[in-house]
């Protein structure tokens, strides 16, 4: 498959697709890839020969790479994940279908295929890999937010495979997690709990607890669109619990889950109690969720508006549901994120009951004029 056949064909969400490349990183987290995990991908991000059969390796982590060249130094892999930092950053403030994400496939194709192809020692490959896989997996979630879920699936999957590849349990846990907050999103809670339950046992003796804290989050999340309120807390319940150990183990931790704090699930919290139609306590959580700048992290901002004003709704609260509505519109007209207008969606649904009142029409005329979206 060419080049410009894979980045043109968007197509349809199919969570199918994930089961033969969820099955081997869950019989072998920390082993080689082999080739045809993925093969779909390899024109998008095609390493050379050498990396092909160091991929084709079932028991090691990467060795040594030897060969003519200059050799990877730290200081490439840290550039790589500077890049990798900026671009969260600049998702969180424009959405994943900002001009600079866009660029990211690029970045990813010219300037780390190149790098893996070139001599490394045994500890520089194993960063090199993984941050490939983290790089990916921002690539794959930019297609997500933005509604280009077959090009998202693959790049998650291609993640999966580098993850593996770098012997990087806790990373593929956190990908794995990534693949199921789609899954449960597209409508399929069901095979979200499975992938977040098998990326909790696989890791669970290897991985930060922030780590699994997010695992566990996820499957929350998931239950809740099942309509499992049971197991929905006692996920929850599991995450709150693994943040606490957290803080007595901050060193351990990746960068790169830092930003999952007590604050930040409890908004998440109020997302799961939403989903289960259950305002109070929705709207309980939200209380102890911390405020976030909405300068730099502007669609979560916009989001929690949009789920907190939809829980109001469902309380029977109807000017607190179009004030936060409101807010939340404001917020996500600044962003390109086709998930963040599906929440503002769950706001004009709840509007339904009093859809014939001068100021409801009112906020869905300004809601389709600054979202340009029908609702």
């Amino acid at each position: 498959m060419n080049r410009r056949t894979f980045l043109s064909n968007t197509g349809v969400f199919a969570v199918s697709v994930y089961a033969v490349p969820v099955t081997r990183w869950l019989a072998r987290p920390g082993a080689s890839a082999a080739p045809h995990d993925a093969p779909q991908l390899r024109n998008d991000f095609a390493p050379s020969a050498p990396v092909n059969r160091w991929l084709s390796s079932p028991d090691e982590a990467p060795a040594a790479q030897t060969g003519r060249g200059r050799r990877v130094s730290l200081r490439d892999v840290e550039e790589l994940w500077d890049a990798a930092e900026e671009a969260r950053r600049w998702d969180a403030k424009y959405g994943g279908g900002n001009a600079k994400n866009a660029s990211l496939t690029d970045y990813l194709q010219q300037r780390t295929t190149p790098l893996l192809s070139s001599p490394y020692t045994e500890s520089i490959g194993r960063e090199l890999f993984s941050v490939s896989s983290e790089l990916s997996r921002l690539v794959g979630w930019s297609h997500f937010d933005n509604g280009r879920h077959a090009l998202a699936q693959r790049h998650f999957i291609q993640a999966l495979s580098l993850a593996r590849a770098g012997g990087n349990v806790e990373l593929g846990a956190y990908v794995l997690s990534t693949m199921a907050l789609q899954a449960l999103l597209r409508g399929y809670p069901s095979e979200a709990i499975d992938m977040c339950q098998g990326a909790y046992e696989r890791a669970k003796t290897l991985a930060a607890p922030r780590v699994l804290a997010f695992t566990r989050l996820i499957e929350a999340r998931a239950h809740a669109r099942a309509n499992d309120p049971r197991a929905a807390a006692t996920a929850l319940a599991a995450s709150e619990s693994l943040l606490d150990q957290a803080q007595t183990r901050p060193a351990d931790e990746p960068t790169w889950i830092g930003y999952l704090t007590h604050a930040r699930l409890s908004g998440d919290a109020a997302e799961i109690y939403r989903d289960l139609h259950n305002p109070k306590a929705a709207l309980n959580w939200n209380a102890q969720a911390a405020s976030m700048p909405a300068n730099t992290s502007t669609r979560c901002v916009g989001i929690r508006h949009a789920v907190v004003g939809t829980a109001y709704l469902q309380r029977g609260d109807l000017d607190s549901g179009l004030h936060l509505g409101l807010q939340a519109v404001e917020l996500l007209k600044r962003v390109e994120s086709t998930r963040a207008r599906d929440y503002v969606r769950g706001v004009t649904s709840a509007l339904e009951p009093w859809k014939g009142e001068a100021r409801v029409q009112q906020f869905l005329r300004h809601t389709r004029s600054q979202l340009a979206m029908a609702v």
